[in-house]
């Protein structure tokens, strides 16, 4: 007999079972225990207990439990495929995000027919019910076995762990056997360092999505791939919801909805990634700045401007052509000088695009010599940024080559640093909720050692200062380790949309090296000479992606105070049109954005008009109303109020505007 703990968060439960058992004679009645987690690794539920083990149950609706569904779910597609197809290659089949892909090197790319194909196939191994079998191999019999596929040789070599290849990179090398239910046979393997459900039956809840060319482990330089991806959920309820959302997301994509709005577009003229505004989306961002501004000026922010570009040796001195070179546009070769023979005489300097503001600011600050009551300087700008993003993740707004930051630099003591860090983020919470957004949590991203400069000391005071805003906030709080700029710690707003994804907002960065690196000083009380500390701080992000992300929550239907068109009117007949200019005349002077609907359109098609435009109030008028001086007020979500005086209409949209409620 042997002994066993099962950990939960309520207790610890003992067991006592026969020697040789395993977990699935244990648990294998409750299909949502798909593995058992021992320390930190993951064990197949095929695992013998041993003597005093203790473990956690890892249930299929779990994160963990997800990821083993989605990577086995992975396996049942790359056996469907070479199943079907002759000369097929295995890539690498990782679980992601909401779901798994699987990389194949073909001879024809994959259709949509193919998708269905492969799909129904996948059923049929699922429904068979093949067992997943794991078997530990030596390197060299491995290398024997998998000889036909080049792309598993490779990964062999690999030594360590590995997030993304779930190969390799466990404790030993193994391949999971598909065995047939009834004879046991081997009917699939593949190179997996697992853990996998028990067997195929535990599956289902699946969909292909789509296919996509990939590079071979991400790099230009290696063979092209068809990469298959596809979504796998703990049961079939949680799949549909999935689906739904999907669906709903496709409707509220901002780049359908910037087309279908007249809001902005990406001209193939002007390249990938580089959006322009149309009048309707530009008066958006107008109000979304203009509203930002009013706050900064209250919060006794100053206002600066910087160029576009720069020479090489702002960057250089920044540190940013060392770390951050990639995301930049390559140098602009200006300046030279010629004799009349065409000879140089000066040699050309490197201009570039700038990535970032932060450089630009900090020769403000070191324009003039500073005192401690100079402190805290809060410098603001609506700065243009430039960044080389490869057209593979160019995504509308959202990832852009060209944005604009909503950029402030704050420059402190480091005894004021908390105080600043603390009224900072509530600040920055406060004004995300005034643009309707609510539901937050923060992640706090620390230093990776490879890719960062400073000293430990000043690391660690940097990331305790922020943790303790981050706390004061009764927020959650997520660590993400390692995934700190390379001059300083961050924390970063995370904010749920109307369809609950998650996405980054603000970021609030501290930073003791750009002080350092740019030598800037202020005069302490004692008249010593000391380094202030550089609070970096993005509050939208970018005006284009906070713009792409308020689209999507708001479905285009932004409130009454962002909404380009706030009012249109329609007038019942031809002889109403001069009685709805004259009160689109009183909008005006209220300051409120109307338009009247002059077209030879029926009523009811005007409506649908501007329903379709989201636009938030209409004021219908005909016979009566003009009689009355009044208008029929309707909402564009259908309801409507009779007989509304003109004044009273005119006050119930300035409300709304000034209270910016949603209608």
């Amino acid at each position: 007999m042997v002994n066993l703990s099962i950990l939960t968060d309520a207790a610890v439960e003992q067991k006592t079972v026969a020697a040789g058992t395993t977990y699935l004679e244990l648990f294998g009645s409750n299909k949502e225990v798909v593995v058992v987690k021992k320390g930190e690794q993951l064990l197949d539920l095929f695992t013998e207990i041993q003597e005093g083990d203790e473990v956690s149950l890892v249930l299929a609706n779990s994160n963990e439990g997800l990821a083993v569904l989605r990577h086995s779910t992975a396996h049942v597609l790359a056996q469907a495929v070479q199943a079907l197809y002759k000369n097929v290659q295995l890539g690498i089949g990782p679980p992601v995000e909401n779901g798994f892909y699987y990389d194949f090197q073909t001879e024809t790319a994959f259709t949509p027919e193919d998708l269905a194909l492969i799909e129904s196939k996948m059923k049929e191994i699922i429904k068979s019910g093949q067992k997943f079998s794991r078997r530990v191999i030596e390197e060299v019999a491995a290398k024997d076995e998998l000889s036909n596929e080049p792309f598993k040789l490779e990964l062999i070599d690999i030594k360590g762990p590995s997030d993304e290849v779930m190969e390799v990179g466990g404790l030993e090398l193994t391949i999971y056997d598909n065995l047939d239910k009834k004879s046991g046979e081997i009917v699939w393997k593949d190179l997996c360092r697992g853990p996998h459900v028990p067997n195929t039956s535990y599956l289902g809840a699946f969909k292909l999505m789509r296919t996509a060319a990939a590079y071979w482990r991400g790099s230009e330089n290696n063979p092209q791939l068809q990469r298959v991806y596809g979504t796998a959920w703990a049961n079939k309820e949680a799949l549909n919801d999935y689906l739904h959302l999907l669906a709903e997301a496709e409707k509220r994509d901002h780049r359908k909805l910037g087309t279908e709005l007249d809001l902005f577009s990406f001209p193939e003229e002007i390249g990938s990634g580089l959006a322009v505004f149309h009048p309707k989306g530009g008066v958006i961002r107008r109000e979304m700045e203009n509203y930002s501004r009013l706050k900064h000026e209250s919060a006794a922010y100053e206002f600066v401007y910087s160029p576009h570009l720069t020479k090489a040796q702002l960057f250089e001195t920044s540190g940013h052509l060392d770390w951050y070179s990639e995301g930049m546009y390559p140098p602009m070769k200006l300046d030279a000088e010629f004799d009349s023979e065409g000879n140089i005489k000066k040699a050309a300097q490197d201009y570039y695009l700038k990535p970032m503001n932060c450089p630009f600011h900090n020769l403000i600050y070191k324009s003039k010599s500073r005192s401690y009551r100079d402190l805290p300087l809060r410098l603001f700008e609506f700065g243009t940024v430039y960044r080389y993003e490869k057209s593979g993740v160019v995504h509308g707004l959202t990832r852009a080559r060209g944005f604009t930051q909503d950029d402030a630099h704050i420059y402190t003591t480091v005894e004021d640093m908390q105080n600043e860090l603390a009224s900072l983020l509530t600040f920055v919470l406060d004004l995300l909720r005034d643009y309707g957004l609510s539901d937050f949590y923060i992640e706090l991203s620390t230093r990776n050692p490879e890719k960062s400069v400073g000293s430990e000391a000043e690391w660690q005071q940097a990331t305790e200062a922020l943790a303790v805003a981050a706390k004061a906030q009764n927020l959650p709080v997520v660590m993400d380790e390692g995934g700190a700029a390379f001059y300083g710690p961050k924390i970063s707003v995370q904010a749920k949309d109307a369809l609950g994804r998650n996405w980054q907002m603000s970021t609030i960065q501290v930073d003791f090296q750009l002080p350092q690196r740019f030598d800037l000083e202020y005069q302490a009380a004692d008249g010593s000479r000391k380094r202030p500390v550089m609070i970096h701080r993005a509050l939208f992000g970018s005006i284009e992606r906070f713009f792409a992300v308020l689209l999507e929550h708001y479905a285009g239907a932004f409130p009454p105070w962002l909404a380009p068109v706030q009012v249109v009117g329609i007038p019942i007949a031809e002889t109403h049109f001069d009685y709805l200019t004259s009160v689109a005349q009183k909008l005006r002077a209220e300051g409120i954005r109307v338009e009247v609907d002059k077209s030879d359109e029926r009523m009811q098609k005007k409506i649908r008009t501007a329903q379709k435009q989201k636009v938030p109030f209409m004021l219908i008028a005909g016979d009566e109303d003009v009689a009355n001086n009044a208008v029929s007020f309707r909402y564009r979500d259908g309801s409507q109020e009779n007989g509304v005086k003109i004044t009273d209409a005119i006050e119930k949209i300035k409300t709304a505007i000034v209270e910016r409620v949603q209608v």
